[in-house]
């Protein structure tokens, strides 16, 4: 990835699509981006199953920041991505403590930490626009 890139700001999006599944993507354009997956011209699950939805987004002051929090996002379950766009942050914890009979540490969980968040219906999306 070129340095100029690397400076730039991001984000990370969630999809809801028509069946009832969850799309996540990164951009540096949010609302180019989110209108591509609802024309059809973006990614291939999302053509597969539109309309999509924009259900949930954070704000990176880095690309590569929001490319990270992608991949995270992305290997959630459905649970974890629903209580996340909820903003359920107690659930989001839950499902993120480890259960094996070897986890004896408390990790302290900061949902938040370089992330600006926000839940948001089809009706804001123009607001990105501008």
């Amino acid at each position: 990835m070129n340095s100029y890139l690397k400076q730039i700001r991001g984000y990370v999006y969630i999809l809801e699509c028509s069946n009832d599944t969850y799309y996540v993507g990164s951009t540096i354009n949010l609302f180019k981006r989110v209108k591509m997956h609802q024309d059809g011209l973006g990614a291939n699950h999302t053509k597969k199953h539109l309309p999509v939805r924009l259900v949930y987004f954070e704000t990176f002051d880095k690309i590569w920041k929001a490319f990270n929090r992608e991949k995270q996002i992305q290997r959630w379950s459905n649970e974890k991505k629903a209580a996340l766009i909820r903003g359920d942050i107690e659930t989001l914890k839950e499902l993120s403590t480890c259960k094996n009979e070897t986890n004896y540490k408390i990790v302290s969980f900061d949902l938040f930490q370089e992330t600006t968040s926000t839940t948001v219906t089809s009706t804001t999306l123009s607001d990105l626009e501008g």
